[in-house]
């Protein structure tokens, strides 16, 4: 009888351990999550800005955010070409056309990540309610064994 007690509290050890994995890599998961949508939300925004500034005739002076609700007076040179991060802190010059293209297919790319990622959360989340049963199962068992014992 001892012997079945101590493998269920290994069992129990074990999975509660692979519970806490679980959880780690689900929050990890959701971590990533947020991020693609902050990015996808940034693309969406710098479309619209875009559109914006095609309806500004060059020379207007603008409000350009600067960071922490802040803003800059600046003048509208030239509402053709503008500057497109492309990665790794390199930027190109784009004709507007050609960064409303590059966002729309950024923002398909992300969408698949996004899909992805919640996938794989799904799949995470359904294992962890499996460890959980099998906790809640273990459990039980061993509280039936300690009644057995008393019961003895």
């Amino acid at each position: 009888m001892g012997c079945e007690v101590v493998q269920s509290d290994e069992t129990l050890g074990k999975l509660v351990y692979e519970i806490q994995i679980l959880r780690g890599i689900a929050e990890s998961i959701q971590q990533r999550m947020d991020l693609v949508n902050t990015a996808i939300t940034e693309l969406r925004l710098a479309a619209s800005t875009l559109e914006g500034i095609g309806s500004e005739e060059s020379g207007n002076s603008l409000l350009v955010p600067i960071g922490g609700s802040s803003y800059i007076r600046a003048r509208l040179d030239d509402k053709e070409r503008l500057i497109v991060g492309i990665g790794a802190d390199v930027a190109v010059e784009k004709t507007v056309g050609e960064a409303k293209e590059d966002f729309q297919a950024r923002v398909l790319e992300l969408e698949k990540v996004r899909i992805s990622l919640q996938q794989q959360l799904e799949e995470t989340l359904t294992k962890i309610d499996g460890v959980q049963r099998e906790i809640q199962r273990v459990t039980q068992q061993k509280s039936g064994e300690a009644g057995d014992v008393r019961g003895a």
